[in-house]
């Protein structure tokens, strides 16, 4: 599969751009889980809310992807019990890593092919397990991602590729 340069951007916290554009994707982040919950333990699979914070870190900039890992975390806990409040450390932690993988990634070879996404998704998934770790003190626990959700991980590193770089593409011929 071929991989073309994409245009990224990185958007500073000083510029309102940055914020509508991690709102956009805090709204992804909202939707997306609540479509997933309909499906029998389709939150520990799917993964969804980790899946619109790769997007706007790797197009946008850790920034955006921070700010939309932060707010929809704590959004979707407050307004849908989901993730239970308990969780949220843990998976704030996995999207604050996996915003600030993909910024760098995308800053550093500005291209999002397959085994990028791939690279980033291991990369937060790995740190993330061993800060969850040592949060609860249970390995297995620890470890659901790569037991359960990687269904979810395949959808983060096919999707997001498919995304940045079909449909978010600022490539005009």
């Amino acid at each position: 599969m071929e991989t073309t340069t994409i245009k990224l951007h990185s958007l500073q916290f000083d510029n309102s751009r940055t914020y509508l554009t991690a709102a956009l994707f805090v709204i992804g982040n909202i939707i997306m889980p609540q479509l997933f919950h309909l499906i029998p333990q389709g939150g520990v699979t799917w993964l969804p809310i980790y899946f619109f914070t790769l997007i706007g870190a790797y197009k946008y900039g850790w920034r955006v992807g921070l700010l939309t890992a932060l707010a929809s975390s704590v959004i979707n806990s407050l307004l849908f019990g989901m993730p239970p409040v308990a969780a949220l450390p843990a998976i704030m932690i996995k999207s604050g890593l996996l915003a600030i993988f993909a910024g760098y990634a995308a800053a550093r070879f500005r291209k999002a092919s397959l085994w990028m996404l791939a690279t980033v998704v291991l990369a937060y998934q790995f740190t993330g397990t061993l800060a969850e770790w040592a949060l609860k003190t249970d390995f297995m626990a620890a470890c659901q991602d790569f037991r359960i959700g990687i269904p979810g991980m395949l959808l983060q590193i096919l999707g997001g590729w498919l995304l940045l770089n079909f449909v978010l593409t600022d490539n005009r011929k």
